[in-house]
């Protein structure tokens, strides 16, 4: 038998898409999940387009998630986060994306993995890859999780019913702390971008935050203009390089390109202004509170991915920060924080207290949508799932 048929659903979850799969359905030993995955989502391919498999050719569609029953008794379900290069055979587990954490309580839903109790559901999430809970509530029809509903996400074509994703003490997901380093600015020598004013935070995802203007952008470029620039995403990634090794989320600069592609994201930050969405409608500098551009796997993004807008919602309320100084809003307020980016405006709430001397971040809550797309097996080639009476290669 050539191939092997791998349990597995495939979801879209906010902006992103993901093969979501059932531990059991898996190699054991998760050493092997990473051949499996690859195969499934056609990594790695030169030529950017993952025709060999279900990814989309741009990191937001080339990823894979695993859920099953929780060990932990404050959640429900476990589930695991996996981003897939596009041309390398590489497979990440180090962050979580919070679009497809979206995704997560309507499949543990619609598996059975948790079964609620009248009209809405609260299902308890803990992800695996930063130790955090999120909890996500969204209507229920009929047993299963709600698909029609007149939220609209930008990003996404049409509507859906609301998904509100609460992420539980977000600060440190992946360095331990809320600010890695202790300040609320450092500097940063970055070969072609000299010596620039950054600010390092780490609450969902790490990410490092630049004012564009800095690095002589103005914050509203089209994602195409700014991946049709070498020179652009080459100091992009030496940012996003030296601020890894800043961060503590690696040792080196040789294991931040090899190993840890995708952290820290980079965002360009601008103060309120003008700009044009990827469809065409105009942004006015009072449509929004802070303006954003983010880089994260070599790839400038259509849309803000989810934890790092929660990460930047964050940054504003730490006063000192870039982010807390290019932006309108009032950092002490409690009101949504509106973050433009190339498909328009999301908002996001954030709470931040100071806790024995420090910033502290107590929740951050956002909308999204999702939709089960298709369920079956994806075929993986018999040679990469190693045969094991505990796993699917029997």
């Amino acid at each position: 038998m050539p191939q092997i048929p791998v349990r597995a659903v495939y979801m879209r979850g906010g902006t992103s898409r993901a093969i979501v799969f059932r531990p059991e359905d898996l190699p054991k030993d998760k050493a092997d999940w990473d051949p499996v995955f690859l195969a499934a989502i056609g990594s790695p391919d030169p030529n950017g387009r993952q025709l060999d498999g279900l990814g989309g050719g741009m990191s937001s569609l080339s990823k894979v998630a695993v859920v099953g029953p929780s060990r932990r008794p404050d959640a429900d379900v476990d589930y695991t986060f996996a981003q897939v290069a596009v041309g390398e055979p590489l497979v990440q587990y180090k962050a979580n994306c919070g679009n497809i954490s979206s995704a997560i309580g309507p499949f543990a839903v619609d598996e059975g993995l948790v079964r609620p109790d009248g009209t809405v559901a609260k299902v308890r999430i803990h992800n695996t890859n930063t130790g955090k809970i999120i909890v996500a509530q969204f209507p229920i029809v009929d047993g299963k999780a709600a698909i029609e509903g007149d939220f609209h996400l930008d990003g996404v074509a049409g509507t859906g019913a609301p998904i509100r994703l609460s992420f539980l003490e977000p600060g440190g997901a992946a360095t331990g702390r809320l600010l890695p380093t202790g300040n609320v600015q450092d500097f940063l020598e970055i070969e072609g971008g000299g010596r620039l004013a950054v600010s390092l935070v780490d609450a969902a995802n790490p990410t490092v935050f630049v004012e564009a203007a800095a690095l002589g952008f103005t914050g509203a470029e089209h994602p195409d203009e700014l991946a049709g620039d070498p020179k652009a995403l080459a100091l992009f990634e030496a940012l996003r390089v030296a601020a890894a090794v800043r961060m503590g989320i690696v040792a080196d600069e040789d294991e931040a390109r090899t190993r840890t592609r995708n952290l820290p994201i980079v965002s360009l930050l601008a103060a309120p202004g003008e700009a044009t969405t990827l469809k065409g409608s105009r942004l006015s500098a009072t449509d929004m509170d802070i303006m954003t551009r983010m880089i994260s796997a070599g790839q400038p993004h259509r849309a803000t991915p989810l934890t790092a807008a929660m990460c930047l919602a964050v940054a504003v309320r730490i006063k000192g920060t870039i982010a807390s100084r290019l932006a309108s809003s009032d950092p002490g307020s409690g009101a949504d924080i509106r973050v433009a980016h190339p498909s328009g405006v999301i908002p996001v709430a954030s709470v931040v207290e100071a806790k024995n001397g420090e910033a502290f971040a107590r929740e951050a809550v956002v909308y999204r949508t999702a939709r089960r797309l298709m369920e079956g097996a994806v075929l993986v080639p018999t040679r990469l799932i190693p045969k094991s009476p505990d796993g699917p290669g029997t």
